[in-house]
């Protein structure tokens, strides 16, 4: 029972990484509630969550096929951020930033929520200008992103989806494609910096790893079968459960 919690666990958080982000919330405190500690869940969570992000590129290369090309330089923030919050996790404790974190992922959900009128407003998805100006906020918008995932990772994928709404982008398979790479590369060097101070349980690690890759290229399917409004809809609602059961563990009583 244990084990098979464990990759159940697993394979819900690949499909949801998949289609929008937050899988760490559901194997971080399964772990958590399996006994082991925080830092080592998070580094286990962080491991085995990643094959299932590169397997998430992989369900949606379709889409990946007509991407604008200048969105690959968002991978290098996002690896010099992700390399950053992992080093920030081994030397310093949660406390401060578990009750930032609920405000963070509120906000971003609400940006996404919003996303439509935001680009009419700002006439964003009609010029290749604008797009171009975007690109340099968001590049430093992605360093911020990727700090915060390699330093915990959970709503990374809803704050990616905002920023890249924010730029013009419409279609939210092709988004979540994008998302996939650039959450893989957030949290590639993270997971080293993780097996390397020994924050990882390898025996729960590589059964969530198989579960998580199944979740990861099953999820990208589901989402072409549940259609664009489908899609919207599930990433509106994790955020705002994401946000709520956050806010809940940091100030609840």
């Amino acid at each position: 029972m244990h084990y098979a919690l464990v990759f159940a666990a697993a394979f819900a958080a690949g499909s949801i990484n998949s289609v929008a982000g937050g899988g760490t919330l559901i194997t971080f405190p399964t772990l958590l509630w399996l006994g082991v500690s925080s830092k080592l869940a998070n580094g286990t969570s962080t491991v085995a969550l990643w094959p299932g992000s590169v397997a998430g590129v992989w369900g949606y290369r379709r889409e990946l096929a007509g991407t604008d090309r200048r969105l690959l330089a968002l991978i290098v923030p996002s690896v010099i951020g992700g390399v950053a919050g992992a080093i920030l996790l081994v030397l310093t404790p949660t406390q401060v930033f578990d009750r930032v974190l609920p405000f963070l992922i509120l906000f971003a959900t609400a940006l996404f929520m919003a996303q439509e009128p935001i680009q009419r407003w700002f006439n964003l998805a009609q010029t290749h200008e604008a797009q171009s100006h975007w690109l340099s906020w968001t590049m430093f918008f992605q360093l911020l992103v990727g700090l915060y995932g390699g330093y915990f990772g959970a709503g990374i994928g809803i704050l990616m989806l905002a920023a890249l709404g924010l730029m013009g982008h419409t279609d939210i398979h092709q988004m979540n494609g994008i998302k996939n790479v650039l959450g893989a590369s957030i949290n590639a060097l993270a997971a080293v910096l993780f097996i390397y101070n020994g924050l990882v349980v390898w025996q729960e690690a590589f059964i969530m790893m198989g579960g998580s890759i199944l979740g990861g290229i099953g999820g990208a399917g589901l989402a072409r079968r549940a259609g664009r409004k489908a899609v919207r809809r599930t990433v509106i609602v994790v955020g705002l459960v994401m946000a709520f059961k956050t806010m809940w563990d940091a100030f609840g009583s």
